[in-house]
C-alpha cells in the first residue's frame, strides 16, 4: 500500500509498504481522509518539538522512525482482529489517537491527554492516517452517525482540541468570549462555543484569509488588531464588562497577552497553541479582576462524543476553510501551510 512515511527532519516519502493485519483487540481501517495540522509542520520542520525521539524508541508505543504520519483521520473498518466485539466491518469511524501510560500523576487523574509519556498514532505510534490501510485499538473508535460523512470525521480530532480547550474554561450559555487566532483551532473554538450557546464571540485575527474564513462560517464580530482597537470592539459587544473567556489559538505572545487585557472580573484566558517562544507576563492582569489562566492539552474520549454529536446538529461547517490534497502533495501542502497559505488540509488517502 501506498503511505507518507516521515524518516527524518525534512525527508518525507511517498513509499510502498505492507499492509497491517489487525492483532487481538485491534481492527483494520481503510483510511478515508487524514488532516494536516501544525503539529505535523512541528514534525516536518522540528521533529523534536513534536515528541519525536529520533534516537530511541517511545516509551509507550515502541514506535521508531521511519513513521508513517496522520493523527487526525477517518475510515471504514474492514477488518476485525480477534477478541473484537465492540464495533462491525463497514462501520464508519474517527479515531481517537493518544497512547498513554496509565501509570503517571496524570493519568491516575483521569487525564491521559496530560500523560507525561503521551503518544499518538500517526505521530510516535506504529501506522498512521496518510496511507491506504491502519490497524488501531477498537477501543479507539468511534463510530460516525449516517449524516456525519467521512470527511467531516476527519476533523472530529481537531475539533476535540477545541472542544475540551472551551470544556476547560468552564463558559456557558449566555457568557461571552474572546477568540485570539482564527486558524483551524479558533475556527474549531467559536464551533464549540456557539454549540454551547455562547452567542458574543470577538475574534481578532490579523489575517484576511483567516478573518475571511471564519466570516464565511457565520462569524460575526471579527476584528483586524493591527489596525482595529480590540478593547473598544470587546468594550462594545459587553457593555463595558469584557469577556468571560479569552482563548488563544494565536501562540503570540502579544495576541495572549491583548487577550488577558479584555477579561472580565473572575474571566479565564485557556491557552491552547502552542508558542514557540516564551513571552513577557505580568501577573497583575491576573490579580485585579481575579482572572485566572490554564492551558489544554488535545481530547479525552468524551470529547469526541461531544464532537461527533454536535456535528450530527448540524453545527459544524467546513465551507471555504478545508482543502482536499492527494496523497501526493502532502510534502508539498506542508511547506504551504508554513508559508500560511490555506487553512486546514485533508489528505485523500
Amino acid at each position: 500500500m501506498r503511505a507518507a512515511v516521515f524518516h527524518a527532519q525534512e525527508d518525507l516519502r511517498i513509499e510502498e509498504v505492507d499492509e497491517p493485519t489487525p492483532g487481538p483487540g485491534e481492527v483494520k481501517i481503510r483510511n478515508a481522509y487524514a488532516g494536516i495540522c501544525g503539529s505535523d509542520l512541528h514534525i516536518y520542520f522540528a521533529p523534536g518539538s513534536a515528541g519525536i525521539d529520533l534516537e530511541h524508541p517511545h516509551p509507550v508505543t515502541g514506535s521508531t522512525l521511519p513513521q508513517i504520519l496522520g493523527h487526525e483521520f477517518s475510515g471504514t473498518v474492514v477488518e476485525l482482529g480477534p477478541d473484537v466485539t465492540e464495533v462491525s466491518v463497514g462501520d464508519r469511524v474517527a479515531v481517537w489517537p493518544i497512547y498513554a501510560c496509565g501509570t503517571c500523576a496524570a493519568c491516575r487523574r483521569g487525564a491521559p491527554n496530560a500523560c507525561r509519556t503521551i503518544g499518538f498514532h500517526g505521530i510516535t505510534a506504529h501506522g498512521g492516517g496518510m496511507s491506504e490501510f491502519t490497524t488501531v485499538p477498537a477501543s479507539k473508535l468511534h463510530v460516525l452517525p449516517e449524516n456525519v460523512d467521512l470527511r467531516l470525521g476527519a476533523l472530529v480530532e481537531p475539533m476535540a482540541v477545541a472542544w475540551h480547550a472551551v470544556t476547560r474554561s468552564g463558559i456557558g450559555a449566555g457568557q461571552r468570549a474572546l477568540v485570539v487566532g482564527a486558524g483551524p483551532i479558533g475556527i474549531g473554538v467559536w464551533f464549540a462555543l456557539r454549540a454551547r450557546g455562547v452567542e458574543t464571540v470577538v475574534v481578532s485575527e490579523p489575517s484576511e484569509v483567516r478573518r475571511r474564513a471564519i466570516q464565511g462560517v457565520g462569524a460575526e464580530h471579527v476584528i483586524d488588531p493591527m489596525s482595529e482597537d480590540l478593547s473598544a470592539v470587546v468594550a462594545r459587544v459587553t457593555d463595558g464588562d469584557g469577556v468571560d473567556a479569552v482563548f488563544d489559538a494565536a501562540g503570540v505572545g502579544p495576541a495572549l497577552a491583548s487577550g488577558l487585557e479584555q477579561l472580565a472580573p473572575h474571566g479565564t484566558a485557556v491557552v491552547v497553541a502552542i508558542h514557540e517562544r516564551a513571552m513577557d507576563f505580568d501577573p497583575t492582569a491576573l490579580v485585579m479582576p481575579e482572572a485566572s489562566i490554564t492551558g489544554t492539552l488535545a481530547y479525552l474520549q468524551e470529547d469526541f462524543d461531544a464532537v461527533i454529536a454536535a456535528m450530527a446538529e448540524g453545527r459544524y461547517d467546513t465551507t471555504g476553510w478545508v482543502d482536499d490534497v492527494p496523497l501526493d502533495r502532502v510534502e508539498e501542502t506542508i511547506q504551504a501551510l508554513r508559508a500560511g497559505k490555506g487553512m486546514k488540509a485533508l489528505v485523500v488517502a
